[in-house]
């Protein structure tokens, strides 16, 4: 019997408060304890990254070319994915730089960061280190080589679909078998995330006290500010500027979609909703809804990556780094690819922003950290996610050809 993930929310509560109440009135004598429970989570959290990324980009890869017949609606679609989730992630970076939320934090981390690879990189080194010499070394090498591998999987998935039949049907089973495994294994890990939190948080709150909850509170809000932006200025002027018509045509028809967005965390859940809301109230055909809504549920993750690129800019701040604007090219291309590679299943968004802490060598311990207020901004990025997917069926379908946002 599979327990909803709204059960897991509410462990991932009790771990948070029990383990600020540990922290309390224990103090330093709860750390012993705690930390190896927060320990063993982000080792587990540390074994699927490689694993999770060479299935989930491979297998997305593989079955994004097989729809290659589809051509310029293809190119249309990807177009506007990239674009999209390149302007969420800027508005997240403008916005954590302006604001700084992790700067002059009391959080006390127990892993101590002398310095941060990325920081230490021009862009020139950023692309000869993306290219490896032996993708088997990078496997098997520090945690920042993750960019290497993310770059063999993309051209290796790609190169599979040049492939003729039987051969390319066969690996693309294979690597979408492989990714289903490593989601089961992944939720595994996901469902130990209250002790790792409780561990965590009893360690800070034994070490600082609840003023380092001040400081993630004005990260909570940052985030929020960011996605709220994205919802309501950049996709509606993105949707006004292709059609020419009013984007509250198009909105109305979306809360029963949002609402069940938020409250699943899920934009493969969500699906159906989507496609009746699209197809039904913003005229666009079956033929482009089709294509469109579902690609968008695995690949299109506009919340998502502004979240991770807000995340870990903070983490970077709380660690007492300031990234330069080149170091953090490394933090948006990463999130770009990882918000790509995302899985459409509640919590993903942790373990991909996992996936770039390690890209530009950060300790994981940091995703820990906002691991508490995570569950609450899943389900305000889940609504975004949605909401681009559907914005994208109706420029998409516009720039087609097609006649949308008619009225009744």
């Amino acid at each position: 019997m599979r327990i909803p993930y709204r059960s897991l929310t509410f462990w991932i509560f009790v771990g948070l408060f029990s383990g600020m109440i540990a922290g309390k009135l224990f103090g330093e004598s709860i750390v012993p304890i705690a930390e190896p429970m927060s320990d063993i989570f982000l080792r587990l959290l540390r074994m699927t990254i490689m694993p999770l990324i060479i299935t989930s980009l491979t297998a997305a890869v593989i079955s994004v070319g097989e729809r290659k017949n589809l051509g310029l609606l293809g190119a249309k679609t990807f177009g506007y994915y990239v674009t999209t989730s390149l302007m969420a992630i800027l508005t997240g970076q403008i916005l954590v730089n302006i604001l700084r939320p992790g700067v002059g934090s009391a959080i006390r981390l127990e892993e101590t960061v002398t310095e941060i690879p990325a920081a230490q990189q021009s862009l020139v080194d950023l692309i000869f280190r993306i290219i490896p010499e032996n993708p088997f070394r990078a496997l098997a090498g520090e945690q920042d080589q993750v960019l290497p591998v993310i770059f063999f999987c993309i051209l290796f998935g790609y190169f599979v679909t040049q492939l003729k039949d039987p051969y390319r049907t066969h690996l693309g089973n294979f690597f979408q078998a492989a990714f289903q495994a490593m989601m089961k294994l992944v939720r595994m890990v996901i469902w130990l995330a209250p002790i790792g939190v409780f561990g965590i948080n009893a360690k800070i709150i034994a070490t600082t006290g609840f003023e380092a909850f001040r400081t993630l509170g004005f990260y909570f809000v940052v985030a929020l500010i960011g996605l709220f932006i994205h919802a309501t200025v950049t996709l509606p002027l993105l949707l006004h500027f292709v059609t020419r018509k009013n984007p509250f045509r198009h909105y109305k028809g979306m809360p029963a979609a949002l609402v069940t967005a938020f409250s699943t965390r899920s934009t493969i859940v969500t699906l159906p909703l989507t496609m009746e809301a699209v197809t039904h109230n913003s005229k666009v055909s079956e033929k482009i809804s089709s294509f469109v809504l579902p690609l968008g549920a695995t690949v299109n993750m506009d919340g998502t990556a502004l979240y991770e690129c807000v995340a870990v800019i903070f983490i970077a701040q709380v660690y007492g780094f300031t990234l330069g604007f080149d170091q953090q090219l490394i933090i948006v291309f990463t999130a770009l690819l990882a918000s790509i590679g995302a899985a459409s299943v509640p919590m993903s968004g942790l373990v991909m922003m996992s996936i770039i802490l390690a890209a530009v060598g950060m300790p994981l311990e940091g995703a820990m950290l906002i691991l508490a207020v995570d569950p609450i901004l899943d389900m305000f990025r889940t609504m975004v996610n949605v909401l681009s997917d559907s914005c994208g069926a109706v420029i998409v379908a516009k720039l087609d050809g097609e006649e949308v946002l008619t009225k009744e």
